[in-house]
């Protein structure tokens, strides 16, 4: 079942499940979209088919004007939004609460997780962006050491914002990490 979702600088979209399990989801969006990008969309749909309540939530940035991408010295403010939103959520389930987001909104939701380690159990980071296209000098992984929530990375292997390889080389600072290529899961703890 779905429900638009509006709280405390919170907006959003409720997937609720038919057969709750107790625990929940917040999902955010990445830098060109909003909450109804199809990716979140079918994945909301399907964690909610297993039992999750989720919350795919538009991220403080596009509350604020409906299309262009996010201004850097913004980004701390769509963190802010990333820990209401999870705060939300946690007061509707009482289990376990999953954050994360594609892109953009993945890599904000893990440096929040990185600022404030009881912001999430765990983080689904989908096509997490290494760097700016074609510039891998440029890495977004300053924080990584930092990082202590657990975190699922479920990356493509034609990513421009950094190849399968420059993720595994990576994350070797994050403590435990699945990193997903293609089918086929490999584990680093």
């Amino acid at each position: 079942m779905l429900e638009a979702f509006e709280t405390l600088g919170v907006r959003g979209v409720l997937h609720r499940p038919p057969v709750p399990n107790g625990d929940v989801f917040a999902l955010t969006h990445g830098a060109g979209s909003n909450a109804n990008a199809p990716l979140l969309v079918r994945m909301s749909a399907a964690l909610a088919e297993a039992g999750y309540l989720v919350l795919r939530y538009d991220l403080p940035f596009r509350m604020a004007r409906p299309k262009g991408p996010p201004f850097p010295a913004m980004a701390a403010r769509d963190r802010e939004g990333i820990a209401r939103a999870v705060d939300a959520v946690r007061k509707l389930a009482g289990g376990r609460v999953c954050a994360g987001g594609h892109s953009y909104g993945g890599r904000q939701t893990a440096m929040a997780a990185a600022e404030q380690v009881e912001l999430a159990s765990a983080l689904l980071l989908l096509s997490y962006p290494l760097h700016p296209p074609r510039k891998p000098e440029q890495m977004r992984t300053s924080f990584f050491p930092e990082l202590r929530t657990p975190a699922l990375f479920v990356h493509g292997t034609a990513d421009p914002f950094g190849t399968v390889e420059e993720l595994r080389a990576a994350i070797a600072a994050i403590p435990r990490i699945r990193i997903y290529s293609r089918w086929k899961a490999r584990a680093t703890t």
